[in-house]
């Protein structure tokens, strides 16, 4: 293949042309690949935690590390793929990236203690955090801009596809083979892309461009502070500990330096001037609110179809998968529309499905079928779908393709910081709403209105025994639970409803008749 052009510091590099790109559909295929192994890894080991501690020797609170030194990893690294893609070739770096992936999962998977286990999985964070971001970049590239739209229902359909599917292929998976193949099954995956990768992959120009440290080095204090709080702050009581106290002010001072020291700095690590292009900063606005409802009601889910349904774990995989299949056919349709339909309001059809099947979620009974469960997360899907791809599509619809590395860097974080943020908010609403309601539940609990429950229950007619008060106090716990989650899926319903009027600020791209154009002082393209 031909060498990539070094350009100098001053230069704009010329970048792919995508009305001449060889192997189009090729070159996709590999480099979604790489993204459904990715985003596939984000959720996957979660429900082989319980078979990894008792192979690796750890306690139920060491064995959380597992997750949270992959997520605190890749978050740090994930801003830090624009510069590297710039400065040593997008191609070189995505096959690193997908190589590197790929070798430390297989070593995650023949892991022999909890300490080297936390390290490979910290390394596979590294590696792992430019995958999407580079791949996102790939695609827009090498499509022209009224295919932006196609191109982006394809990578949002792999994106969409990880989180829903991950926990019941790894329940799948740990029942019957064991949890090691949760971190193997990356392997066929990872050769096929990078077989794909190393054959289609276009050169992209390399920069000769210095590296901004300090920059960068507060920015990882602040993201890196950021996800440990939020990862940790449910096992540690949240504010009664000090760690979280800690964590909280680094991420704050790590933030705050970090936006001083990019509005004066001669070449910050990540240009201001970008911001100003208002269908970037809307979008990011934008899928960081994505990124809340989706992991957010995909971690509520779980716990309450088992929890309080009686669902075993392939059920609930099952129930909540037409959420997935609903998501990938709205995409793919969207993907058909976009060059006909007015990207703004596909968002807000989208918003609100979002909205009414949080609406349907919120009216949940512990008595009612799984139809229901799937009718609304049918619908869910119809919403995120069609929000997922014409956010992708306004967000880089103004924006100079030399800030496209840095922007996709940064479309990739704020969905995964929404994601962090958005679970982290809905567990402590839950932990709280559950104790508030327990104690009123029981508190109204008097001999009279127990009559209606002692006939239809054998302990509780023995009310005042040590079998009424448990059965008492199990029921007490299960109303308290269900209304507290109702109260999270209503909760993020009114976030949803909350983030319709920031449509109109997003701009038009050119191909559907809107200037295409950044405001005055932003970067165009030229």
């Amino acid at each position: 293949m031909a060498e990539a052009a070094q350009t100098a510091p001053g230069d704009k590099p010329k970048g792919i042309d995508p009305h001449n790109v060889k192997h189009r559909g090729l070159i996709m295929a590999s480099l979604m690949l790489a993204v459904i192994m990715q985003v596939l890894d984000t959720t996957i080991a979660n429900v082989a935690l319980p078979d990894m501690r008792a192979d690796l020797g750890a306690s139920r609170d060491t064995i959380n590390w597992v997750l949270t030194s992959y997520i605190v990893a890749a978050a740090i690294v994930t801003p830090l793929s624009g510069w590297l893609a710039n400065r040593f070739g997008r191609r070189e770096i995505f096959m690193v990236s997908v190589v590197g992936f790929v070798v430390f999962s297989m070593l995650c998977g023949i892991a022999w203690s909890l300490d080297v286990m936390v390290i490979f999985r910290l390394l596979q964070g590294v590696f792992g955090a430019a995958i999407v971001p580079l791949a996102q970049n790939f695609m827009l590239d090498i499509n022209p801009r009224e295919k932006h739209g196609q191109a982006m229902a394809m990578f949002g359909a792999g994106i969409m596809l990880g989180p829903i599917i991950g926990p019941t292929l790894g329940g799948y998976l740990t029942e019957v083979i064991n949890w090691r193949w949760v971190f193997y099954i990356n392997v066929p995956l990872g050769m096929i892309a990078i077989a794909g990768s190393a054959f289609f992959l276009p050169e992209t120009p390399k920069r000769k461009i210095g590296f901004d440290f300090f920059g960068f080095a507060a920015l990882a204090i602040g993201i890196g502070a950021l996800q440990m709080m939020l990862d940790r702050g449910s096992d540690l009581d949240w504010f009664s500990s000090r760690e979280i106290w800690i964590e909280l002010a680094l991420a704050v001072s790590g933030f705050w330096v970090f936006l001083i020291w990019i509005l004066g700095a001669k070449k910050p690590f990540l240009d201001p001037r970008m911001f100003l292009d208002r269908n970037l900063s809307m979008g990011l606005l934008f899928i960081f609110v994505v990124g809340i409802i989706l992991l957010a009601s995909l971690a509520l889910l779980p716990p309450m179809l088992s929890g309080i349904f009686g669902y075993p774990t392939l059920t609930t995989g099952l129930v909540m998968s037409p959420r997935g299949v609903g998501a990938m056919i709205m995409m793919l349709l969207i993907g058909r529309l976009v060059k006909f339909v007015d990207l703004r309001i596909l968002v807000v059809i989208g918003l609100s499905l979002t909205a009414y099947s949080l609406h349907m979620m919120s009216t949940f009974s512990p008595v009612m079928g799984p139809k229901w469960i799937i009718i609304s997360g049918v619908i869910q899907g119809f919403g995120l779908g069609s929000v997922f791809v014409p956010i992708s599509t306004l967000t880089f619809a103004t924006l100079d393709p030399e800030y496209r590395g840095d922007g996709t860097a940064l479309f990739s974080l704020l969905r995964n910081i929404g994601s962090s943020i958005g679970i982290s908010i809905v567990t402590a609403l839950l932990t709280h709403n559950i104790a508030v309601n327990h104690s009123e539940i029981v508190s109204a609990i008097n001999p009279q209105n127990l009559q209606g429950l002692m006939s239809g229950s054998s302990a509780l007619s023995k009310y005042g025994t040590e079998a009424g008060y448990y059965v008492l106090n199990s029921l007490a716990s299960e109303q308290a639970a269900m209304i507290s989650y109702l109260d999270d899926f209503r909760f993020m319903m009114w976030i949803t409803l909350a983030a319709i009027p920031l449509v109109f600020f997003l701009r038009k791209p050119d191909y559907q008749g809107g200037s295409g154009r950044a405001p005055q002082g932003a970067p165009v393209s030229e």
